[in-house]
């Protein structure tokens, strides 16, 4: 028997040696349930749209030749400043010059034409007042005399346009501005039979420049004359450039099913930065609200579950409809276009929607109905609803809550509170 009592002892004071070191040792605390909370902030808020493009000059103009020939002289390259009437290339003028030589020769002889018609027409007008000549010799004189001036005034009609072809020779600028492109080069043959060929390209003025952006048909509705817009370009990847929505061009561009429309932002160009041709990245703010109440996005889809009654009293059922709002693009992090779906609109334009948060008030958890505005994915609008003062839950951690996983044991599929991000509102300009 004693043996027994000593095995029950030994087994005893083993278990009771397990448990502590388990107690002391192996197991974890429970975390205690701590709210991830935040205040409205008064900050900055937008909505936009992205949309891809290109840099090209306000106004450029295509400087041709109505006439063909060899080019001889050229007296603007790449990237010249020319003026209004400048000289920049010239044909060799020997054929041109040879037809009008040949056309004031032709003058000439019509000219001498009409000098003896006209002789011979005083002529036999006095020998007809006589009737020494028949009528037939009087009205042949009379046609000759007429022929040979319409032939003296269709041969000064060849003279002129031989002339302004010869003129024709010589290219000149037609404005003032910078030359993009020269497609010619000395003894290069041109020939404007058919259609004017360009010899060069001249820009206006490149320190204004646009950018015509390819604006997605579902982000078109949104856009409009007068916005502001930023843009980027791989050249200057950490400078951003300024400019403006000038016009909604309404013919639409079709590529692979997916139609967009040309925007024109205007752009200046002071610094000589943007060159014609580079690729802008383009955020086109359609909505911007400043110094507005601003709660983080995740309040919107916080709601308290029965863990967190041994700590807080919730006051107000925690339904488990959320609220959600689409959202196209990538989020706010990246100025992505947002798209909020759209209801009854103030003076500023800003959607509104309903939505529910929860308020922390010391131990208790009040439930809020608020009215939203703009959402750029990171934060949103709150128009009426809340204070400045008021104290908004955006999640929670600890306890027995699960931090965006699912609990051991349980279905990956079914709902886990969402409990992560910072607890200070990212508004602000």
């Amino acid at each position: 028997m004693k043996k027994v009592y000593k095995r029950i002892i030994t087994l005893l004071i083993v278990l009771v040696a397990a448990a502590a070191a388990w107690y002391f040792i192996i197991r974890k605390p429970e975390e205690p349930i701590t709210l991830q909370t935040a205040k409205p902030e008064r900050g900055y808020i937008a909505q936009s749209v992205t949309a891809t493009g290109k840099i090209e000059p306000e106004d450029t103009v295509a400087v041709g030749t109505q006439v063909s020939g060899i080019i001889r002289y050229l007296y603007a390259d790449f990237n010249s400043k020319v003026k209004k009437g400048q000289l920049i290339a010239e044909l060799d003028k020997s054929l041109l010059q040879a037809t009008l030589d040949q056309y004031k020769g032709n003058l000439q002889n019509a000219e001498s034409q009409l000098v003896f018609q006209e002789n011979n027409f005083n002529r036999q007008n006095q020998l007809y007042k006589v009737e020494a000549i028949s009528k037939a010799d009087y009205d042949s004189a009379v046609n000759s005399y007429n022929a040979a001036k319409s032939n003296v005034a269709t041969v000064k009609a060849q003279v002129r346009q031989a002339a302004k072809n010869l003129a024709y020779a010589d290219i000149y600028s037609s404005i003032d501005g910078v030359v993009l492109n020269r497609n010619i080069s000395i003894g290069q043959t041109v020939a404007a039979s058919f259609s004017t060929p360009t010899l060069f390209i001249i820009a206006k003025d490149i320190t204004r420049m646009q950018v015509q952006a390819n604006v997605d048909e579902a982000d078109i509705g949104d856009v409009k004359a007068a916005d502001r817009a930023t843009f980027t370009v791989d050249a200057f990847i950490n400078d951003q450039f300024n400019g403006t929505v000038k016009e909604i061009r309404l013919h639409p561009s079709v590529s692979a099913n997916v139609v967009t429309y040309t925007t024109i932002i205007n752009a200046p160009n002071n610094d000589m930065k943007l060159k014609p041709g580079m690729t802008a990245n383009i955020i086109i703010y359609t909505k911007e609200v400043n110094n507005t109440l601003l709660i983080p996005v995740k309040a919107l889809t916080f709601t308290p579950d029965s863990s967190l009654l041994s700590v807080y009293q919730i006051e107000g059922q925690a339904s488990g409809k959320r609220m959600t709002t689409p959202v196209r693009g990538n989020g706010g992090s990246n100025n992505a276009a947002i798209h909020i779906a759209k209801s009854r609109k103030d003076n500023s334009g800003a959607p509104k929607q309903k939505a529910t948060v929860w308020v922390l008030q010391g131990k208790k958890i009040v439930k809020k109905r608020i009215v939203t505005g703009l959402n750029d994915n990171l934060q949103v609008e709150v128009l009426s609803g809340l204070a400045e003062n008021d104290v908004v839950i955006t999640g929670v951690t600890g306890g027995n809550t699960s931090t965006g996983t699912a609990k051991p044991g349980g279905s990956p599929f079914l709902p886990q509170r969402r409990s992560s991000g910072s607890s200070g509102n990212r508004g602000g300009r």
